[in-house]
């Protein structure tokens, strides 16, 4: 990330710019599935989880 920003900086480009927050995510059924079942178990929508867990990616 900080590679990224730096090239920015050398080119005069803004690196941010503004998202609308959704966008689609093609996985297999099985995948799928399994996700399913394990927001159910955790008392979480899909989407919970998959938040949850995209944003643990990046914070490492």
């Amino acid at each position: 990330m900080a590679v990224f920003l730096e090239v920015c900086k050398e080119k005069g480009i803004e690196p941010r710019r503004h998202y609308s927050g959704k966008f689609n995510l093609r996985i297999p059924p099985e995948l799928h599935e399994r996700l399913a079942i394990a927001a159910q178990a955790e008392g979480k929508s899909l989407n919970t989880l998959a938040q949850e867990a995209l944003a643990q990616r990046v914070a490492a």
